[in-house]
């Protein structure tokens, strides 16, 4: 049994996930041969599958029983696995979830073309099975992903960005895919509108909380426990929250001196600006954020009906936060 399965103990969720496997690659493949298996190279590779989780979970609340919240997971995975492959493109990453990337073993063209067909099928899927309004929450969604990624590389290596232009990218980038996932499946089980919207801002406040636990790790893991070198966003010039924290704190002038040198990075030059953040204590304030996230995502789930979905939302957000618990001081 995984970690997850560990934490959601109902048969019936893991009943449909099995089927949102399936569902993923039919929807997936192509009269074409070669797309087909350029589309599904990442679907293949595996992944937690998070978002349509959210998408069953959330179904939970509805009442109905139906295929619907399936139809939502596997609508909302798409759009998710296909903006991976435009994101691989955009940074030229050659490995995700441990395989080769598709613009590494194709090319980036091909890469791009892949990710359009994904997020195409996305939207037929949810005109086929859902609601013309969950069509229309797909495609706002879709449209916030790209506008964080805009914002993202605009403040790349930026010295002077604010952290709520930090929180605005990660909202964007994450969270509204995270908020949209359990949002469609609330709407796609007929979930009361009122429950709709509480699980909607639970899901938010966890997207929220999964980026900011992401981009800690990024700082204080291992390159065996994360796949890639610790301080890979700061290499890359994505500053995060507790970078942006530390650049106002008393060592504020000796990081922006290490961040403002020619690039790249001396790796010595990432490894000091690690250290003085986590000796700062601003991995902590980091951390501190997220747990205020989750009191109000523990807020909104007390408004939800008490069926036993309810319960594992508290713990699964707990569980994004524990990934990095053993880093605080």
């Amino acid at each position: 049994m995984t970690e997850l399965q560990e934490i959601i103990p109902l048969p019936d969720v893991w009943t449909s996930m099995a089927r949102v496997e399936e569902r993923l690659l039919e929807v997936s493949t192509s009269d074409h041969t070669q797309l087909t298996e350029i589309a599904q190279h990442l679907l293949k590779a595996g992944g937690k599958r998070y978002r349509p989780l959210l998408a069953i979970l959330a179904g939970q609340f509805g009442t109905t029983t139906d295929h619907k919240p399936i139809e939502a997971g596997v609508a909302v995975e798409l759009i998710h696995v296909g903006s991976l492959y435009h994101d691989d493109v955009i940074d030229e990453s050659d490995t995700r979830r441990g395989a080769t990337s598709v613009n590494a073993n194709w090319t980036n063209t091909v890469a791009i073309l892949a990710g359009d067909f994904l997020m195409a099928r996305a939207s037929e899927t949810a005109a086929t099975h859902l609601s013309l309004e969950s069509v229309r929450l797909l495609a706002a969604t879709y449209a916030e992903l790209v506008e964080g990624q805009t914002r993202e590389l605009e403040l790349d290596f930026d010295l002077n960005h604010r952290l709520d232009a930090y929180e605005k990218v990660i909202e964007q980038k994450t969270a509204s895919l995270i908020r949209t996932s359990a949002r469609l499946g609330a709407m796609a089980a007929e979930a009361e509108p009122a429950v709709v919207e509480a699980i909607s801002t639970w899901a938010h406040e966890v997207g929220m909380v999964f980026q900011i636990a992401d981009d800690v790790l990024d700082l204080v893991s291992t390159t065996e426990a994360i796949g890639k070198p610790a301080g890979s966003d700061i290499a890359e010039g994505k500053f995060t929250m507790p970078v942006l924290l530390g650049l106002d704190g008393s060592d504020g002038p000796r990081i922006r001196e290490l961040l403002g040198q020619s690039r790249p990075y001396p790796q010595a030059a990432i490894d000091e600006v690690i250290d003085l953040v986590k000796r700062g204590g601003f991995v902590d304030q980091a951390l501190d954020s997220a747990d205020r996230r989750l009191e109000r995502a523990a807020d909104a789930v007390a408004a939800l009906p008490d069926v036993p979905a309810r319960s594992v939302l508290g713990t699964l957000g707990e569980y994004l936060v524990n990934r990095v618990s053993g880093v605080r001081n």
